[in-house]
């Protein structure tokens, strides 16, 4: 069974972080779980750069910094908790990187846009290298969640993308079990990216190429169904009891279905490897999991193996 025990929410002060701190409160508030809430400044006693500059004014003394999260965790309804307010002093990610490990927090919950204003998250920022560098599992907060979160927090709605990588079954186990105590639906979603979408199931009968385009198609239903058989044996020993199970295998590039699957469903959360079936032990740009933590709309947790 999942349990956090110890939450770690890095804020920098911006409305998404706010919305994240909610989540990371509702989570700490269900599992009774540790909450520290930590801010990161360049340096203190100093102003930030023009660009890294929030729109109110930055308290510059570390005093100044931790009176400030004590009031964001009272406004994110966190008092009650006994969070722990703490501001460090160095480069974001990497402190934050290495409190998650030192704290050995079960846990981060963060937003996926900071105090630049972008609309999306800029390659290179806070988020995305924690992304590619935490070791325990991300909550990424988009601002597209609504600004109040009920408490607690129950992922009725869950999609779990699964490339079989030992990341992808590892955010299995964590999306079956959320699912599970929500009493609600996982759907489980393979994507097959090396077939053509548009590709025609039905030769014409005046093609040339007919019996190429009939083997070509045996070939593709042969690949389809090989992909469902897997994963219906992959899921066919988990317990229905508590939790739908959706199984579906899909023909798209994998982000893209994962985000309009996700939108048209209207999910609650997304949970998601943060690696790929490559084997490569950092998460490459361009992949799959970055472009999904970039534009999805509601939540997404990305776990490694």
């Amino acid at each position: 069974m999942i349990a956090f025990k110890h939450v770690l929410c890095p804020v920098d002060f911006s409305d998404t972080s706010a919305r994240a701190l909610t989540y990371a409160t509702a989570f700490a508030a269900w599992y009774e779980a540790q909450l520290t809430v930590l801010h990161v400044a360049t340096t203190f006693n100093e102003p930030l750069a023009v660009e890294e500059a929030p729109r109110a004014p930055y308290p510059g003394s570390r005093d100044d910094v931790i009176a400030r999260l004590r009031r964001s965790i009272e406004q994110a309804g966190a008092t009650a908790l006994d969070a722990r307010p703490l501001a460090q002093e160095g480069r974001a990610s990497e402190l934050i990187v290495n409190c998650a490990a030192a704290m050995k927090a079960d846990l981060l919950v963060m937003g996926t846009h900071g105090l630049s204003g972008f609309h999306r998250m800029l390659l290179g920022s806070v988020t995305e290298k924690v992304v590619r560098t935490a070791t325990c599992p991300l909550l990424t907060v988009p601002p597209a969640v609504p600004a109040t979160t009920p408490r607690p927090i129950l992922f009725k709605k869950i999609l779990c993308p699964i490339d079989y990588s030992p990341s992808a079954l590892k955010a299995l186990e964590y999306a079956l079990e959320l699912g599970r105590q929500a009493n609600g639906c996982v759907t489980v979603l393979h994507v097959l990216e090396y077939m053509d979408p548009e590709e025609s199931l039905e030769p014409s009968v005046f093609d040339p190429c007919r019996e190429a385009a009939l083997e070509s198609r045996r070939r593709r239903q042969h690949l389809i169904d090989h992909a469902r058989e897997r994963l219906r044996t992959q899921l066919g020993g988990e317990s229905r009891t508590w939790c739908e199970i959706e199984e579906v295998v899909a023909i798209n590039r994998a982000y893209k279905e994962i985000l309009q699957r996700a939108a048209a469903w209207d999910a609650d959360l997304i949970v998601m490897g943060a690696q790929g079936s490559g084997g490569i032990e950092l998460m490459l740009y361009g992949s799959n999991t970055h472009h999904v933590v970039r534009a999805a709309t509601c939540p997404v947790l990305t776990v490694r193996a």
